[in-house]
């Protein structure tokens, strides 16, 4: 992740990003951020949910919170005429008719750092099923895969708990965010030798000291 965002060049977007990655953020949640959905004083972010439309609130990290606020009084004015939208719209880059920054744009600037960092992957190509549409690569690492970093990380964080991560990605099922939260199988062979060992055993010194049965 640090590699990742050490080649955002856009300190706009280093922010948009860091939503993403610290609060699970959808691009559709971020790009419309607006200040009065900051809380200033209980440094709480009140959003309303991209697919449930419900309201959600969440804590803004401290750090994050601290970038927010330089980045806010550094871009004041351009954010007012912008009215209040915290990731204002790129004067050469957005044709809708809207104040905040353009999605497509967004992925255009991800594309670009993901690129940049040699994390470019593919990991196929799409069945195009409309006549004379060539198909398009499918990569790996997409804006929503920073979504699955932030539920990932906050479940780790809290040993699985898995309702406290439903809450945090704002998910109406914990089935939902199953889905998002990484496998670690690292993870999970250390709590099973954990969990039916009664001595741990440095196993290549094991395997040395008694014949094979293979």
């Amino acid at each position: 992740m640090q590699h990742f965002l050490r080649n955002v060049k856009s300190e706009k977007f280093k922010l948009l990003f860091r939503y993403q990655a610290c609060l699970g953020l959808r691009v559709g949640e971020v790009s419309k951020l607006h200040v009065s959905n900051i809380d200033f004083d209980k440094r709480e972010l009140t959003l309303k949910s991209e697919k449930s439309g419900r309201l959600d609130c969440l804590l803004i990290p401290v750090e994050l919170f601290k970038e927010t606020i330089e980045y806010i009084a550094k871009n004041e004015a351009r954010i007012k005429a912008s009215s209040g939208y915290v990731f204002f719209k790129e004067n050469d880059n957005n044709h809708n008719n809207v104040p905040y920054i353009d999605l497509n744009y967004v992925r255009k600037v991800f594309r670009e750092a993901v690129s940049s960092a040699d994390l470019d992957q593919v990991y196929d190509h799409s069945e195009e099923t409309i006549p004379g549409h060539k198909s398009r690569p499918l990569y790996r690492l997409t804006t929503h895969s920073l979504r699955h970093y932030a539920i990932t990380r906050f479940a780790k964080s809290t040993n699985g708990n898995l309702v406290q991560a439903s809450r945090f990605a704002r998910h109406a099922k914990p089935e939902t965010t199953m889905r998002y939260i990484a496998r670690d199988n690292e993870a999970l062979y250390k709590e099973i030798d954990f969990a039916f060992s009664d001595k741990m055993y440095d196993i290549k010194q094991l395997l040395n000291q008694k014949s094979r049965p293979f």
